[in-house]
């Protein structure tokens, strides 16, 4: 998953723009893919599993908490990052699949979420909202039939 771009001083390989990873961190498997699919699914290893460990990325520790924060069911007891694809009949397209997974939520989880800014309600928005509350309130007090002595 290199980028083609210039290598830095610390040789670490870019996964997205703000996540690195040593060279071999990521690690891929292929094992025999199940379900339907004819001899093709008997005889040939197209599943792809992507492993990459938490300790192994390097990026800012607000990004690795909200990278392990929606890692969701992907993320392993041990801390690893697991990522299956058995989609596709080739290999090859299921490390694709499998890369472009994890390159997606390592840019999810890079992106700063935008800070709330607390508002106030416009004057005149409390003002009609009251009004509705009351006016709620004398439609419900019009259906109470009328008390003795009143």
């Amino acid at each position: 998953m290199s980028d083609g771009g210039s290598s830095n001083a610390s040789n670490l390989e870019r996964l997205a723009p703000a996540v690195r990873a040593q060279p071999g961190a990521v690690r891929f498997e292929f094992v025999k893919s199940s379900g339907p699919g004819g001899q093709n699914v008997n005889k040939r290893s197209t599943k792809a599993v992507l492993r990459v460990a938490l300790a192994d990325l390097v990026a800012r520790p607000s990004v690795l908490k909200r990278i392990e924060q929606q890692a969701g069911p992907w993320l392993t007891e041990s801390g690893e990052i697991l990522i299956e694809a058995d989609e596709h009949r080739s290999q090859k397209r299921n490390k694709e699949a499998c890369e472009e997974r994890l390159r997606a939520l390592l840019v999810k989880a890079s992106a700063e979420p935008k800070r709330r800014i607390a508002t106030k309600p416009s004057r005149g928005s409390v003002r009609r909202r009251i009004e509705a509350k009351k006016h709620r309130g004398e439609i419900k007090q019009r259906r109470k039939p009328p008390r003795a002595g009143e």
